[in-house]
């Protein structure tokens, strides 16, 4: 699609660069009279064939030039997939302000402390009103995975938004914090122009079920687990670790958190009120090991196979808790599309060690955070809204999510499927998909951000996959004789180099010939000619599509 033309005054403009056609690395930019709010700032995890990449940020690019016309940042809940990416926008310009719950807020500060940063916060809360520059900006109580979650209504000149974020509508939550349904028909009421919504669990018919089943169900595990219990989950799931820890106080079993995000957001989130430790149940876990199997629970990290979490890392027999025979792994998360193989990759390191390893598709020990098609029905019908944007899922979440709203009333050519990096214009009820900025994937690579491409990717993963093969040639360009080589070396191709002395001799005579016909071949087109030679002989004799890299040299 053509690039957008300059937007007019008055007409509100919707840019997602995250968090459509994927799961992860959220963020939306709303933009009017030269004025840009954005919503959520979210990571997305690798898959395996971002082979070394730590991370995955929205691409800044659209934004990079305006970043003094940044008005404010609105988090709607402290999810690493809403969240994550904030440090990496404030190392642009740090004194950006950030808007959200104190939940939400607490987490990120602590986040952005670990990146040397300061921010400028401000704490909101449902039913509240924040003027931010041209946004009135209006939160909205949602009930999600997380505490504190919150949809954001935005009244601009050009119409309104509302922004579900992530959210369910689970009706007998933990904390008693419901999705406000009564605050969507009010918003509905007074007219809603632009729908965003949450589209995760779109194709998941009826609703999505309550939190408090999971709690009978840990605790029957609990009771049955003869040594230790170790429970894997997001390290933002307050919720889950709450049922852990009064499953293991009625059991007598004490609890210590693994990972560094795990300590950090559960310290945080006991000091604001939103967890309750009982009395003596969590220990440190240097004190683990003087206690009897049987009366030691381990919350960990790495519930989707993120190979340096702690779960991954004891499934590999690299951590420091050791899995034995008999201890039980509960994995208390969903799986996020794409993590599958490595999930499984963990479930069967933990098998072969002799645990037992419990997972949702088994037994109920986790449930989704986000609403399903009979919930987004719902809301579709209190709300009422001119035009729906479906986002925050992949392409066929987005898809199912659109059809759901076409089903409810919405006229079908309202319903816009978009992705990273279309632009909306909204202006007098009216929205209309006019056209597409650069949008691609920004990797962390270590320290180094935006400097990994896709084609280093690819590199990465030929490397690892089919091998690499150097080829070093020294020539006398003046008697067109070769002084030395081809000196042929291999990793992950070949048992033994030995097996390369049967191309060795074509590969140079094709180098002489290349020379006599032509002096003045350059070292570059030279190396092409070896690349080539190796190349196809190695393809038909080994089966194999390696990195080559030829070296030729002259004397």
């Amino acid at each position: 699609m053509q690039k957008p033309s300059k937007l007019k005054k008055g007409t509100l403009r919707t840019v997602p660069l995250g968090g459509l056609g994927e799961v992860g690395r959220n963020m939306t930019v709303f933009e009017i009279n030269g004025k840009l709010l954005i919503i959520d700032c979210g990571v997305l995890f690798p898959e395996e064939h971002q082979p070394g990449v730590d991370l995955i940020l929205p691409d800044f690019s659209y934004i990079k030039d305006r970043l003094e016309d940044i008005v404010g940042v609105v988090l709607t809940h402290g999810h690493e997939d809403h969240i994550g990416a904030v440090p990496y926008l404030l190392r642009l310009r740090e004194d950006i302000p950030l808007y959200g719950s104190k939940l939400t807020l607490a987490f990120i500060e602590a986040k952005l402390a670990e990146h040397r940063i300061k921010a400028i916060t401000n704490v909101v809360a449902e039913n509240e009103i924040a003027q931010i520059s041209e946004f009135e900006c209006e939160f909205v109580a949602v009930n999600h995975s997380i505490p504190d979650a919150l949809a954001v209504f935005v009244r601009t000149e050009a119409g309104t938004v509302l922004h579900t974020g992530d959210f369910k509508m689970d009706q007998l939550p933990l904390d008693g914090r419901i999705t406000d349904l009564r605050h969507f028909a009010k918003l509905g009421e007074e007219g809603v122009d632009l729908f965003l919504t949450d589209s995760t669990n779109a194709e998941v018919p009826g609703f999505t079920v309550a939190e408090r089943e999971i709690g009978p169900v840990l605790e029957a595990k609990f009771a049955r687990a003869r040594r230790r219990i170790i429970v894997a989950s997001f390290s933002s799931h307050v919720h889950r670790v709450q049922q852990v820890l009064d499953a293991a106080a009625m059991h007598g079993r004490k609890v210590a958190f693994i990972g560094r995000s795990m300590v950090r957001n559960m310290g945080i989130a006991e000091r604001l009120g939103y967890l309750h430790i009982p009395q003596g149940v969590v220990v440190d876990l240097k004190q683990i090991d003087q206690l009897p199997d049987d009366k030691v629970v381990l919350m960990s990290t790495g519930s989707q196979g993120e190979p340096m979490a702690a779960l991954s890392r004891m499934a590999n027999g690299e951590h420091k808790v050791q899995i034995n025979p008999g201890d039980t792994v509960i994995l208390a998360s969903s799986l996020i599309p794409g993590n599958e193989n490595a999930v499984f990759r963990v479930i069967n390191g933990l098998m072969r060690l002799g645990a037992e390893v419990i997972h949702k598709g088994m037994a109920k020990v986790h449930v989704s955070g986000h609403a399903s098609a009979g919930e987004l029905l719902y809301c579709y019908n209190i709300v009422r809204p001119k035009n729906v944007l479906p986002v925050h899922g992949e392409t066929r979440h987005l898809i199912a999510n659109g059809r759901l709203a076409a089903l409810s009333g919405v006229p079908e050519e309202n319903v816009i499927l978009a992705e990273d990096g279309s632009v909306i214009d909204l202006k007098g009820g009216v929205a209309e998909l006019v056209g597409q900025v650069e949008c691609g994937y920004v990797y962390v690579d270590g320290s180094k951000v935006g400097t990994i491409t896709d084609e280093d990717l690819k590199d990465r993963v030929t490397l690892g996959e089919e091998g690499f093969i150097s080829v070093i040639t020294v020539i006398n360009r003046q008697n067109g004789t070769l002084i030395s080589g081809p000196d042929i070396h291999a990793r992950g191709v070949a048992e033994d180099d030995a097996v390369f002395n049967e191309i060795k001799p074509k590969i140079a005579a094709a180098i002489l010939e290349a020379v006599a016909n032509n002096p003045n071949h350059s070292t570059h087109q030279l190396q092409q000619i070896v690349r080539r030679v190796i190349g196809s002989w190695v393809s038909r004799k080994l089966r194999r599509r390696p990195m080559i890299v030829p070296v030729v040299l002259e004397a």
